[in-house]
């Protein structure tokens, strides 16, 4: 007589015998074959995993400083990967997968759409990069020089200040502190969107930042903002003060939850809502060009021109790397020069009684 035993060990009772009884069921209708027997041979069939497979395990499990990602940007690598991963690359095995294959599958994006192209490969290099991490193949096949880096298509030109005053006479009186408050201090729209009475406090002239909201397809998402950096108490600039206590006494919901900026349904403003107002107030200004966003720039800027220091500008505008901020640095430096050169204008320019 041979024993057989399962190729597992059961937690609970109810397990073991809803095993035994399966057993029981193959040996009756003659399809049984022992567990050892069975365990060999899935082990000589090999385990062929596709690039489609691993992204979506790669997805399920991915981390980003040790918390799940986003739902914005879980969406968005969902979108990238169906469609300008799979499409080309998602049937092939991890190890056909070979530089020639990538810089054949780079060629094919759209030299047009090159912001597209860039997170398409970036995300295609840090899969293959985890891939790597978890010996599933020898090396990254991904060795595009500049590949995961695309020339920006809209370059953000901060609003002067006469611009900016421009643009906010022109606005509907309960969306004006909100202009004024992304430009003077540098808040993403989401954050905005999201701020509450309790989140203001005037008496100290300041903002705490606690959560953002996003949309996507068919929900509104209210979470934490887009990194733990975000996470912040923003000082108020007091000329802004007045207009905040009216905001507050007229515009605002009621409640210590009532939000500072409601749509009409009491619900989150909707950014289109917003930027079809914004876009008829920046034309009238002579600004056509602006965005909503370029406000959080315009507010990084001046703010850089203060003398802010790398730091001052990571913890006010809620950056984690201080790449981002060091761009803001460099607009002031270039407006500094700027203003150098037409203090020069003006001494060169013939004016009676000038020394």
């Amino acid at each position: 007589t041979v024993r057989h035993t399962s190729p597992v060990t059961y937690t609970s009772k109810m397990d073991a015998e809803a095993w035994l009884v399966d057993e029981r069921r193959k040996i009756s209708s003659g399809t049984w074959a022992p567990p050892v027997r069975l365990q060999a041979v899935e082990a000589e069939a090999p385990v062929v995993l596709t690039l489609s497979a691993y992204s979506q395990q790669w997805l399920a499990g991915r981390l980003t400083k040790g918390q799940p990602l986003k739902p914005r940007t879980r969406h968005h690598y969902e979108r990238v990967i169906a469609t300008r991963l799979e499409p080309e690359l998602g049937a092939l095995p991890l190890e056909e997968i070979t530089p020639a294959v990538v810089r054949a599958w780079y060629g094919h994006q759209d030299a047009k759409a090159p912001t597209m192209r860039a997170h398409a490969y970036a995300l295609l290099r840090t899969i293959l990069g985890s891939a790597v991490e978890a010996s599933l193949i020898p090396a990254n096949p991904c060795a595009i020089k500049g590949g995961q880096h695309a020339d920006a298509v809209h370059r953000a030109r901060p609003a002067s200040l006469s611009e900016l005053e421009e643009i906010v006479n022109a606005l509907p009186e309960k969306y004006r502190l909100l202009v004024l408050l992304a430009a003077w201090c540098a808040f993403r729209y989401g954050e905005l969107a999201e701020l509450r009475r309790s989140d203001i406090d005037v008496d100290m002239a300041l903002i705490h930042v606690r959560r953002g909201v996003v949309r996507m397809p068919g929900q509104v998402v209210v979470g934490t903002p887009k990194s733990r950096a975000g996470v912040r108490d923003v000082a108020i600039p007091p000329h802004l003060v007045p207009a905040i206590e009216r905001h507050l006494q007229v515009h605002a919901q009621a409640g210590r939850d009532g939000l500072l900026f409601p749509s009409q349904t009491g619900a989150n403003l909707s950014p289109h809502t917003f930027y079809r107002h914004f876009e008829r107030a920046s034309v009238a200004a002579g600004r056509p060009d602006l965005r909503v966003h370029d406000l959080r720039h315009t507010g990084a800027v001046l703010a850089a021109q203060t003398g802010a220091t790398l730091a001052d500008l990571m913890g006010r505008l809620g950056h984690s790397t201080p790449q981002a901020a060091m761009r803001y640095q460099h607009a002031a430096a270039e407006r500094d020069r700027l203003i150098a050169s037409r203090l020069s204008e003006l001494r060169l320019t013939p004016n009676p009684g000038q020394v």
